[in-house]
């Protein structure tokens, strides 16, 4: 038998709880995956920790899990915001996944000037992020939020904040360098849309308070690619990979 099936839900999770599970987890389970009653598989739910339990089959076609006991205490995400303009879908989808696994805790679409594809759906973003951390081993799953448009974004952020913009112009080339010197704390990483920011949107993120231009070095890269460079930097300097 291969290592348990790992599931988000969000049913509260404890010691000898049964856990029903939804329609499309119960199909996942007994008709994808081959399993069977009394396997184990593992939830978590974000705020409970992680739990080894046993399928049972309550119905035909219905699922529960009896829950035996607690694997991980609940760890809390890096306080950190990945703020992007959407892009193509498949692209968007790869961005939900990649930034769930580099530990981000916040997805907030930004609509700029040059955005191509101002359409988000939501529910997309959140089943890729979930099945992200259930796969790569997080404890949470990231909020994901409605898009909002630039310049409502910079007037609502909080200052306190650190917010991280990749800028080809940046005047500290060595990225390692600019995010050592920024303040410890709370982050937010906004990747711009494949056209680049706007001159008059970059000029507006360098007037802010507590802001962080970042060089990626000498090669353009894509939106998404871009994405992934800075929280990894992100990761690698201030957060949880030191």
């Amino acid at each position: 038998m291969s290592k348990p099936q790992r599931l988000f839900v969000e049913a509260p999770l404890s010691q000898g709880a049964r856990v029903p599970l939804p329609n499309d987890q119960a199909h996942y389970l007994l008709n994808v995956m081959r399993r069977g009653d009394g396997d184990p598989v593992v939830l978590f739910n974000g705020c409970d920790g992680e739990w080894r339990g046993a399928i049972r089959k309550t119905g035909k076609r219905t699922v529960a899990v009896d829950l035996a006991e607690k694997m991980r205490d609940q760890s809390a995400p890096c306080d950190i915001d990945y703020c992007f303009a959407p892009i193509k879908r498949a692209r968007l989808d790869f961005i939900a996944q990649k930034a769930t696994e580099l530990g981000a805790a916040r997805l907030q679409p930004i609509v700029t000037r040059f955005t191509v594809s101002e359409r988000v759906k939501t529910e997309r973003l959140v089943a890729n992020a979930v099945e992200a951390a259930e796969q790569c081993g997080i404890l949470w799953v990231p909020e994901v939020a409605e898009p909002m448009a630039f310049d409502r974004y910079l007037a609502d952020r909080d200052p306190a904040r650190t917010l991280i913009f990749c800028d080809e112009a940046a005047p500290v080339s060595d990225p390692i360098e600019a995010l050592t010197a920024a303040p410890e704390g709370a982050f937010a990483v906004l990747i711009g849309p494949e056209g680049g920011f706007a001159e008059e949107e970059r000029e507006l993120l360098l007037r802010g308070e507590n802001v962080v231009p970042l060089s990626l070095g000498p090669r353009v890269m894509r939106a998404d690619t871009a994405g992934i460079a800075a929280l990894t930097l992100l990761q690698a300097v201030k957060g949880d990979w030191r």
